[in-house]
C-alpha cells in the first residue's frame, strides 16, 4: 500500500475526527451488545430448581459408554426449562480425525430442552436419572449467571480431555463454583483404590475389543490412584458422590446436597449379546500364538529354517503399530497416552531394524544381538504392562517364541547363520 506524500495537511486533520466517530461508534455498539447478551440472563422466581441429569451408559459407540451429565435448570414462572450439556461435538470440524487423535477436538456446551432427547436415550436403552439440588435461590442464580456466560459464542467451546476435562467435570466444576465453600463432598478427598484406568474398565468388560484398544493407547498416567474427587470424570460417580453431599446453609444449618431423585426413565434388563467365544481378543491371540509356535517348531526341528518373512511380517506389524502409539504419545495434548508400557514389546524401531536384522548378509552376531535385546523389552514389557485380560501376556510371549528361535550361538563375529530362509 503506497500513501501519496502531496496530500493537503488539512484533509488529512479533518479525517481524524471521523476516525475517531467511527471507533467510538464501535466501542458503543460492542458494550451495548455485551450489556445485552449480559441482560439476556433472567432472574429466577422463587419456584426455579436446579436438578443434574445423569444418563446411562450406552453400547451404540464408543463415546457412549460412560454415561454422559447434564445441569438442568427450571423455573415454571418464567417458562424456562433448559439442559446445559458439555458434550457435543462436531463431525463436520476440519481435520476431524487428526484433532481426535491429538486430544484437540473442540468440545462445546449445548443447551437444549430435556424432552428434546429423552427420546434418543429410551430408543437407546439409556436410563434417565435427575437429581433435584438443595441449592439457594442466590446459587441457582449464580449457577444459572455462569452457565450463560459459558454459552456465548466465545466461551462454549472448550478442549476435551478424557480424564480431567469432560462432560462430568464441567457440570461438577460448574455447581461446586456456585456453591463456593458451603458445599462438603465427604468422598472428595478420599482415595477410591482405583486408578483412572481401573475406572474405566470397569465400564468396558463386555465390550473386549475396545477394552483393548483404549488400553493398548494410554500410558502410565492412566495408572495414577484417584480420589473421590478426580473420579468424578465419570457421570456416575458425580450421581454417587453428589448423593452423600451436604450444603450450609446462610442461617447455619447443614442440609443434604440432593433434595429428591426421581428416575425419568429405567432402562431395561436385556439380555447383552455376548461376543462369539472364538472372536474374543484372548481366544483370537491364543489362536494366533499356538499356530505361529507349532509352525515355527515344525520348521526348525524339520527342515531346520527360521523363515526371515515371517519375521519380517511379524515385526514389520508389531512396529508399525508401535509407531502408531508412539506418535498418540508425541502429538496428544492431555498426556494420557505418554510413558506407554505396551513400547516396550511393541517397539517401534522394529521398523525398519528387522529388516536389517534379517538380510541376507546379516552376520549370526548382529541376529543374535537384535533378537537377544527384543527378548529382554517384551519380557520387560510384560512385567510393566496393565492391560487386562491375557494380550499383554499372549501377543508379547508368541514374540519371545520367535526371538529365541533367532538367538543362535556366534562362533565367528561375521558368521551368517545357516539356519536362515
Amino acid at each position: 500500500m503506497t500513501t501519496k506524500m502531496n496530500k493537503p495537511v488539512e484533509k488529512s486533520r479533518g479525517s481524524v475526527p471521523l476516525a475517531a466517530w467511527l471507533c467510538g461508534l464501535l466501542v458503543s455498539l460492542l458494550l451495548l451488545t455485551h450489556q445485552a447478551s449480559v441482560a439476556q440472563v433472567p432472574t429466577l422466581s422463587p419456584a426455579s430448581r436446579v436438578s443434574l441429569v445423569t444418563y446411562g451408559p450406552g453400547d451404540d459407540d464408543i463415546s457412549s459408554a460412560f454415561g454422559h451429565t447434564e445441569i438442568r435448570i427450571v423455573d415454571p414462572a418464567l417458562g424456562l426449562d433448559r439442559n446445559y450439556s458439555y458434550g457435543g461435538f462436531d463431525y463436520r470440524t476440519d481435520s476431524f480425525i487428526i484433532k481426535f487423535l491429538r486430544g484437540t477436538l473442540p468440545y462445546l456446551l449445548d443447551v437444549h430442552n430435556l424432552y428434546q432427547v429423552m427420546f434418543y436415550y429410551q430408543q437407546t436403552n439409556r436410563s434417565i436419572r435427575e437429581q433435584q439440588l438443595n441449592l439457594s435461590t442466590t446459587q441457582q442464580q449464580r449457577l444459572l449467571a455462569a452457565l450463560e456466560k459459558n454459552y456465548l459464542p466465545e466461551n462454549r467451546q472448550y478442549q476435551y480431555q478424557f480424564y480431567y476435562d469432560n462432560c462430568a467435570t464441567r457440570p461438577r466444576d460448574m455447581i461446586a463454583e456456585a456453591c463456593g465453600d458451603s458445599l462438603t463432598i465427604p468422598s472428595r478427598s478420599r482415595m477410591t483404590g482405583k486408578s483412572y484406568r481401573d475406572l474405566m474398565n470397569d465400564y468396558l468388560n463386555e465390550k473386549p475389543w475396545y477394552q483393548l484398544g483404549m488400553n493398548l493407547a494410554i500410558g502410565h498416567p492412566a495408572d495414577e490412584q484417584t480420589d473421590g474427587w478426580h473420579a468424578m470424570y465419570l457421570p456416575n460417580q458425580v450421581y454417587d458422590q453428589f448423593a452423600h453431599a451436604t450444603l450450609v446453609r446462610a442461617n447455619g444449618q447443614t442440609v443434604p446436597l440432593v433434595q429428591g431423585e426421581q428416575t425419568i426413565f429405567a432402562a431395561q434388563k436385556l439380555f447383552r449379546q455376548q461376543l462369539p467365544f472364538l472372536l474374543d481378543p484372548d481366544v483370537v491371540f491364543t489362536i494366533f500364538g499356538v499356530v505361529i509356535a507349532l509352525f515355527t517348531i515344525r520348521r526348525y526341528r524339520t527342515a531346520g529354517k527360521v523363515d526371515r518373512w515371517l519375521d519380517r511380517l511379524l515385526f514389520g506389524t508389531v512396529g508399525f503399530l508401535g509407531w502408531f502409539l508412539l506418535t498418540l504419545w508425541l502429538i496428544r495434548d492431555d498426556g494420557v497416552t505418554a510413558w506407554n508400557p505396551t513400547l516396550l514389546y511393541l517397539m517401534p524401531f522394529h521398523l525398519p531394524l528387522i529388516y536389517w536384522a534379517t538380510s541376507a548378509k546379516a552376520t549370526a552376531r548382529r541376529r543374535t544381538t537384535y533378537f537377544t535385546v527384543t527378548s529382554i523389552l517384551i519380557m520387560l514389557g510384560i512385567f510393566l504392562s496393565k492391560i487386562p485380560g491375557g494380550f499383554d501376556v499372549i501377543f508379547p510371549l508368541t514374540l519371545l517364541i520367535r526371538c529365541i528361535v533367532n538367538i543362535q550361538r556366534v562362533r565367528r563375529g561375521y558368521e551368517t547363520p545357516a539356519r536362515v530362509a
